[in-house]
């Protein structure tokens, strides 16, 4: 097996770089390798969870009415807009499952599972950058916010990829799976434009900005005739009771997004600063992790991003390599914003490993 096919797939799966750098299971590690809430769950889920557990005793309402509804108000939309799905992961391989056969551009570097996703029903693919020509696509994948860079893609620029995908006839499937935990003004403009595109589909993840993935919830906003052909390929009850149930406080908790958001504002900046401050590269971004590498000068002394990874692991650090990542492979890191304790020890780790 080459070497780059052992690396995992995604970050929270600690187990097989401890094997690789031949660390015990048991080492201790903060894990900043999963882009989640810190402030998550918000602290009356354990106790709804507990009130409506027998529920699981009773199958889920098939169409999800009033978690569609919930969502369709939240942004403004009509309930046949909406598709809630088993995580932000199923949204991504039924609009996948819209290209079966077809041909798919994914805008580069980013998030793999549109590849694999794509590459499960039989389409062929086509990594694109934001200028090429979108002739003979079925649709064009594009994460905004970027993963694993943080970048936000401008209104602007999407509204004229919209123009530009229409007269293509191509489909514009935007991933949102990190927009709750951006800090723009146009971090949630999106869903307006559904009205006025009908080749524009929305995914979305709840499981990141509420820190629960483990239960797997997000959903896709699209025409209501998209979303009918999304949801025709979905499994019936795809999103377990509890789930679905829990969209609706969910969406009302305003007191945890706006804690959210400030936490946000306050530590993004922060560490944006004390990263540079230690002399790594950091990429530009608006969301809860950074893209970074040590400089050319380190580099060029061997000290690259591997090198660092296994450092910050064996100082107690779990980070996300971007092995995987088209045109990064494993040559930038990525690391998690976290709470400010936890932030402050990963800077003590650097400390050490730039050392």
């Amino acid at each position: 097996m080459e070497k780059n096919n052992q690396w995992p797939r995604h970050g929270g799966q600690a187990a097989a770089l401890l094997a690789r750098f031949g660390l015990p299971l048991d080492h201790p590690f903060e894990d900043f390798s999963a882009n989640l809430n810190p402030l998550g769950p918000p602290g009356w889920v354990p106790a709804w969870i507990e009130r409506h557990v027998t529920e699981l005793t009773r199958y889920p309402d098939v169409d999800y009415a009033e978690a569609r509804a919930a969502i369709a108000a939240y942004h403004g939309v009509d309930v046949e807009q909406v598709l809630v799905t088993n995580g932000g992961g199923e949204a991504i391989f039924l609009a996948a499952g819209l290209c079966a056969g077809g041909r798919a551009g994914i805008v580069t570097p980013t998030f793999n599972e549109y590849a694999r996703a794509l590459a499960g029903v039989g389409a062929e693919v086509r990594e694109i950058s934001l200028t090429d020509p979108l002739d003979g696509l079925d649709a064009v994948f594009l994460c905004r916010p970027n993963n694993p860079d943080g970048g936000l893609l401008a209104l602007a620029e999407v509204e004229a990829l919209l123009a530009r995908a229409a007269s293509a006839d191509c489909r514009l499937i935007v991933d949102e799976a990190f927009i709750d935990l951006t800090a723009h003004e146009d971090a949630g403009a999106l869903p307006a434009r559904l009205a006025a595109h009908s080749n524009l589909i929305l995914l979305r993840s709840m499981t990141k900005f509420y820190t629960l993935p483990g239960l797997r919830l997000g959903y896709a906003l699209a025409s209501a005739r998209t979303v009918t052909a999304l949801a025709s390929r979905q499994p019936p009850w795809s999103v377990n009771q509890l789930a679905a149930g829990l969209v609706v406080p969910l969406l009302a908790d305003s007191d945890f997004a706006e804690r959210t958001h400030a936490w946000l504002l306050a530590e993004r900046p922060r560490m944006q600063q004390a990263l540079e401050s230690r002399g790594l590269e950091v990429v530009p971004g608006n969301t809860c992790f950074f893209l970074l590498r040590p400089t050319l000068e380190a580099r060029e002394q061997g000290f690259d991003a591997e090198v660092l990874l296994e450092r910050l692991l064996r100082g107690g650090i779990l980070a996300r390599h971007t092995h995987g990542f088209a045109g990064l492979d494993g040559r930038w890191l990525r690391l998690a914003l976290r709470d400010e304790r936890a932030n402050n020890r990963l800077l003590k780790v650097l400390d050490d490993c730039l050392r």
